[in-house]
């Protein structure tokens, strides 16, 4: 083989191994457009399983091929890697629940740049020039909704109020914690006295909690902004046997959380309609990729439970499978 054909066999084989030339994700890259990818804040949360069953159906019943992509825990450094390992399939639109309002613009726009509809589900960007469309509950109204469902617990008794809120830069949780303290002021009886970040984590929703009831003895009531924070704040207040002495309204309705309602654990839950979510965002990205009308910004119901009428309301309890 002379010196000049091995050369171009050489640069012939790195052509074919780099796809034609083009950087994954180009242009170039035809992709698959009739594949939908969702990306979820977090793997194995029971509203995002609720939301992940409401996804399949709804894009296979509109002759989509599906996947869902999850990380390990609610954090931008893991849903990155994610979003950068769809882009190289370059599928025609990925649902996906940002993990941070800032740091994941710039994984989401090499989405869009790549000629992918990017749908956002539950959070959202500070950038709102990503996404095609957003869907989501109305998470300020969520968290007037916890205000005044605690105020009417509480009745007239004088004392402090906790919130328990997950991590700084989660459009949703900074959402309901806002309406929480904008509503909370109107009733003169109930002390604000804050919020508390517990980075998602159970034990550290116990902890936090556990340093409030020393600090304010007469703390009446905990909104806990999201599953995991309800679920270690429900422990909290059980070890320090302040169960129902403490007034817990929880935000979502996972199986756990349904259970610790029933049982007195927990006094009300704000539960959202995460499967709605789910076939809201296949239908408004369906609608971008086919030429249809897409919604900017839709909103979804939320609904307060209590022990006396969460029967009436089990379409808003949230699944552990499809």
């Amino acid at each position: 083989m002379s010196t000049r054909t091995a050369a171009l066999l050489g640069a012939a084989l790195l052509l074919t191994a780099c796809g034609g030339g083009g950087r994954i994700g180009d242009a170039g890259d035809a992709g698959d457009g009739k594949r939908m990818v969702l990306i979820p804040g977090v793997s194995a949360e029971p509203f995002y399983i609720s939301m992940e069953c409401a996804f399949r159906e709804a894009a296979q019943a509109r002759g989509y091929a599906v996947d869902v992509q999850a990380p390990a825990k609610f954090d931008s450094t893991l849903q990155t890697p994610i979003v950068s390992g769809v882009l190289a399939n370059r599928p025609g639109a990925v649902l996906i629940a940002p993990t941070d309002d800032k740091a994941m613009a710039g994984p989401m726009r090499q989405l869009k740049d790549a000629g992918v509809k990017v749908v956002e589900v539950d959070t959202r960007l500070e950038d709102t020039s990503i996404a095609v469309s957003t869907v989501s509950s109305d998470n300020e109204q969520g968290g007037q909704l916890a205000a005044r469902t605690m105020a009417k617990l509480v009745g007239d008794k004088p004392g402090s109020v906790l919130v328990l809120n997950t991590k700084a830069g989660t459009s949703t949780t900074d959402a309901r914690a806002k309406g929480f303290e904008d509503e909370i002021g109107k009733y003169p009886n109930l002390r604000y006295v804050g919020q508390q970040y517990t980075d998602n984590e159970p034990d550290q929703a116990v902890s936090k909690l556990t340093a409030t009831l020393a600090a304010h003895p007469d703390l009446v009531g905990v909104f806990a902004t999201n599953l995991n924070t309800g679920e270690g704040a429900s422990t909290g207040l059980r070890n320090a046997g302040r169960t129902g002495v403490v007034n817990l309204v929880g935000f979502d309705a996972s199986p756990k959380q349904v259970e610790d309602l029933r049982a007195g654990a927990v006094q009300a839950l704000i539960a959202q309609d995460p499967a709605t979510i789910g076939r809201t965002g296949v239908e408004q990205a369906v609608a971008a990729l086919e030429g249809g009308e897409v919604r900017r910004e839709v909103e979804t119901d939320l609904v307060a439970l209590t022990r006396a009428d969460m029967d009436a309301n089990e379409e808003y309890f949230y699944k552990q499978g499809c």
